[in-house]
């Protein structure tokens, strides 16, 4: 069994930040070609009528898809896009048969959505690490003259040539495997949220659309199981058509289970209080309905601004029926408290699905 691993390759700095994320790919997979039978006759002293004595092909090898957690994203198909397994081999006289070929593992990460290329048909959706999935089967070996022998063909001069494998384009998606993905505007404050709840530490900035890929943290609490916490880059309108860096990670809040949709009190508009609430919700709706159906929890960031509380008070006037949360990800206030909510949020989407 043959495993693809990444090769070492000497990258510029920049090139090293720019590639260590990469969520979808489009490949060429192709299964071994079966052995050809093989025409043989037993040719030994004192056995003149010996027979045909050909043995079977082996069969090729198949293509193997497989979840494994060592595998963050789907880099190693960056640079590489062919992939074949190994062919059968011929069967050989003396009845032998042909050596199967060696199957092909590709590892990929766990939450990769397979499908076809040209349909944009999904084939499958491998979720949980050690999954596996023969994505093209090997070809069968053909069979050796041996088996064509009857009561009216004592010598059959002929055998099959092996199957040729399948060949299949495939699209690659990687959808991120999180409890909680962090949503907002950019600059809103969620690399540091995330750094201040979890063990992650992305890069953050004051500056727009610092976080250039999704990040994700381990976080964990007095109060009950650890969870995974993701970070989406900024959203902005227009994002479901592809505006900003929105299109290329609206992808990963799918399999989040609640969102915390984090707005900087600091930016709101007294004469729209709700805008940036509104703008992020109808980005969730435009790109997929499910989205916008997903449990939030609301949370007001950078409250330690000057200013802030009025901002605040404005808000939460506007907001009628909508439940917030206010912290400084900066300072930690409201830290534990949001953590609190997210695990009794959790918690109550387990007790619904048992």
């Amino acid at each position: 069994m043959l495993i693809a691993h990444r090769k070492k390759r000497n990258l510029w700095p920049s090139e090293v930040y720019r590639v260590k994320f990469i969520d979808e790919a489009i490949i060429t997979v192709q299964s071994g070609d079966g052995g050809r039978g093989c025409v043989s006759f037993r040719r030994e002293k004192f056995i003149p009528r010996g027979g045909p004595d050909g043995g079977d092909g082996g069969k090729g090898g198949d293509v193997i898809l497989e979840a494994s957690s060592q595998k963050r994203t789907l880099y190693f198909f960056r640079y590489r896009k062919d992939f074949k397994a190994k062919n059968g081999a011929g069967g050989q006289g003396k009845r032998k048969a042909g050596k199967h070929g060696d199957d092909l593992v590709l590892e990929i990460p766990p939450g990769t959505v397979i499908g076809d290329a040209d349909t944009g048909q999904v084939i499958k959706d491998l979720t949980k690490p050690g999954e596996k999935y023969i994505i093209a089967k090997g070809g069968r070996g053909g069979r050796g003259n041996a088996r064509f022998k009857t009561s009216t063909n004592r010598a059959p001069r002929f055998a099959q040539p092996g199957e040729s494998g399948e060949i299949l384009k495939l699209k690659l998606e990687l959808k991120l495997l999180a409890d909680v993905g962090i949503i907002g505007l950019p600059n809103a404050g969620k690399s540091t949220l995330i750094s201040a709840i979890s063990s992650a530490h992305p890069k953050t900035g004051s500056y727009p659309f610092t976080t250039l890929v999704p990040n994700l943290g381990v976080v964990k609490t007095d109060w009950g199981e650890p969870f995974v916490v993701a970070d989406i880059p900024g959203l902005i309108e227009g994002a479901h058509k592809g505006a900003g860096l929105g299109i290329r990670f609206l992808r990963h809040i799918e399999r989040t289970r609640i969102l915390i949709h984090l707005i900087d009190s600091s930016s709101i508009d007294p004469a729209d209080p709700l805008m940036s609430y509104k703008t992020i919700n109808k980005e969730l709706e435009m790109y997929n309905k499910e989205l916008a159906k997903k449990s939030q929890i609301v949370v007001l960031n950078k409250i330690d601004m000057p200013d802030a509380k009025k901002a605040v008070d404005i808000f939460q006037a506007f907001a009628k029926g909508i439940k917030i949360i206010l912290i400084s990800a900066l300072t930690g206030e409201g830290i534990d408290n949001l953590k609190s909510k997210i695990v009794q949020s959790l918690d109550k989407l387990d007790k619904l699905d048992e």
